[in-house]
C-alpha cells in the first residue's frame, strides 16, 4: 500500500484496466470524465459512475462527486468520479501521477508539467516529449510495453482479432440520431438479428456472438458511430470483467510509475 495520489483521465474500458490495476496495488485514484461518456463496452467501465452516480466493475468502486467531496470518497475506499474534461482539478490536487487513459488517438491537452511523472497511454503521445512515459495500446508483441524515448505506434485503424473476427465484430450507426436498443448486454445475438435502431434504421449484429458492447439508449450517434461490439467467443462472463487487454494496459502503467518512481 503507499499515498501516492494518481489523477487518471478517462475510465473507458481500458481506462478501467489502469483503475483495477493502481487501485489493487494500493494507489489513491481521481478519474476525471466527460460529462456524457460514450463507452460501448460500459458494463466494465467506471465512466458509467457518472450516468449510475456509483458503479462497481470486479472489486473497484466509482462514485461521482464535486471537487469538495474528493477527500470523502478516497475515505470510503470509493475512486472519485468527477466531470471535468479539461482535468482542471490537477491543478488543486497537485499529484503525483497524472494517466492520460482517454485513448482518443491524439494528446488532447496532456503535458508533461502536470505532475512529475505524466503517462500518456497508446497513440498521440511521445515519452520524452508531451508526456514521461507512453504505453503501448496496439495488441500484438509489444501490448503494454512502457516507452521511455519516442511514441506509441500509430493507430492501425483495425479492431482487434478475437475469435477469428475483427472489423465484423464492430457495429457502426447506420445513420444520425439517437439510439434505441433492443438486445442488452450479455445477451446472445445471431449474426443478421436487429440489436438497436436509429431512427428507424436498424442496427444489425454481422456475426453470432455475445453482445460485449453497446452504446447508453438514448444516446445521440452520427452515421459511422461505433455503437456496439460482438464477441464470438459467446462468454457472457467476458461483459462484466476485466479484459486481458485492459489488464496489459494495466500492469503497463504501473510498470512505467514504478519505472519513473526511482
Amino acid at each position: 500500500m503507499n499515498n501516492r495520489l494518481v489523477v487518471v483521465r478517462g475510465a473507458g474500458d481500458l481506462a478501467t484496466g489502469i483503475l483495477y490495476i493502481l487501485k489493487n496495488f494500493g494507489y489513491s485514484i481521481v478519474v476525471t470524465e466527460l460529462a456524457a461518456p460514450s463507452a460501448i463496452r460500459r458494463t466494465i467501465s467506471l465512466c458509467e459512475a457518472v450516468y449510475e452516480g456509483v458503479y462497481s466493475v470486479e472489486n473497484i468502486t466509482g462514485e461521482r462527486c464535486e471537487a469538495k467531496d474528493v477527500p470523502g470518497v478516497l475515505a470510503k475506499g470509493h475512486i472519485p468520479v468527477l466531470v471535468d474534461p479539461e482535468a482542471k482539478i490537477i491543478q488543486t490536487l497537485r499529484p503525483d501521477v497524472v494517466v492520460d487513459a482517454i485513448i482518443a488517438k491524439k494528446n488532447l491537452g496532456t503535458t508533461m508539467d502536470m505532475a512529475g511523472t505524466v503517462i500518456g497511454v497508446g497513440p498521440g503521445f511521445t515519452a520524452g516529449g508531451d508526456v514521461h512515459a507512453v504505453v503501448e495500446t496496439n495488441r500484438g508483441h509489444t501490448l503494454g510495453r512502457v516507452i521511455t524515448e519516442g511514441p506509441a505506434q500509430k493507430d492501425s485503424g483495425m479492431p482487434g482479432v478475437v475469435g477469428g473476427y475483427a472489423r465484423e465484430r464492430v457495429i457502426y450507426a447506420p445513420a444520425s440520431g439517437r439510439i434505441k436498443n433492443i438486445a442488452s448486454i450479455g445477451s446472445h445475438v445471431e449474426s443478421g438479428q436487429t440489436i438497436a435502431t436509429v431512427n428507424g434504421e436498424s442496427v444489425r449484429a454481422n456475426i453470432s456472438g455475445i453482445l460485449r458492447g453497446l452504446i447508453r439508449d438514448g444516446y445521440p450517434v452520427t452515421d459511422g458511430f461505433k455503437t456496439a461490439d460482438v464477441d464470438p467467443r459467446d462468454v457472457p462472463a467476458y461483459c462484466y470483467t476485466v479484459s486481458d487487454k485492459a489488464r496489459l494496459i494495466g500492469f503497463g502503467t504501473l510498470l512505467a510509475i514504478q519505472m519513473l518512481s526511482k
